[in-house]
């Protein structure tokens, strides 16, 4: 039984924290997880700038914003994710983006995949370690609602890609291809939608 509250409090990162680790590892040729070979190394390199753009470009849209204000509660944002996972770069500023909305209803900490997990295996994608997850904590500590690893369309073009391309790089590029012009529009409203149920 994974012990949410407890994961938020005591392992959790803020977003800047979270940014700060990822910065100071590149520092040290080295990124988040155990893999610290060349390719993961440019993909987090390229992931603090897609971090950066997304930080500075992305607006919540009224769908969100109205979602987001019209919940009562309180309510733990915890987000599973990688410094190299390229999904993550350009969800996460997003996740930070809502907390930022309503502080005083929300608070987000980020925890890291391959140190927790348990927790992500409580939370795989087709039987995989897909991220970002964010998970939905009540006041209680109590999981009520999930999404993730990417907005649900995305996600069945992509499975429909790798049945087509089978260079890495080249999938990578579509995906972020596709961020690039969606510019998180639909992540905001699967978000809005989810948040919506929220109470």
């Amino acid at each position: 039984m994974v012990n949410y509250s407890n994961i938020f409090v005591n392992e959790g990162l803020s977003y800047l924290k979270y940014r700060d680790l990822v910065s100071s590892l590149l520092e040290n040729n080295k990124t988040t997880g155990g893999d610290h070979s060349e390719a993961m190394l440019q993909y987090s390199k390229l992931n603090v700038q897609r971090m950066n753009r997304v930080d500075k470009t992305t607006v919540l849209n009224e769908e969100l914003t109205a979602a987001v204000g019209a919940v009562n509660g309180s309510y733990s944002l915890l987000v599973i994710s990688e410094g190299w996972c390229g999904d993550a770069a350009q969800l996460v500023p997003v996740f930070q983006k809502i907390a930022d909305l309503a502080p005083e209803r929300f608070k987000l900490k980020l925890i890291l995949r391959d140190t927790n997990l348990p927790l992500i295996d409580a939370h795989l994608t087709n039987g995989g370690r897909a991220i970002p997850k964010l998970l939905i904590l009540n006041s209680n500590g109590v999981l009520v609602a999930e999404w993730g690893p990417r907005p649900h369309v995305l996600q069945l073009l992509l499975n429909e890609w790798k049945t087509e391309i089978q260079d890495l790089f080249a999938l990578a590029e579509k995906l972020h291809s596709w961020y690039a012009k969606d510019k998180t529009q639909t992540a905001q409203h699967e978000l809005a939608n989810l948040f919506r149920e929220l109470e």
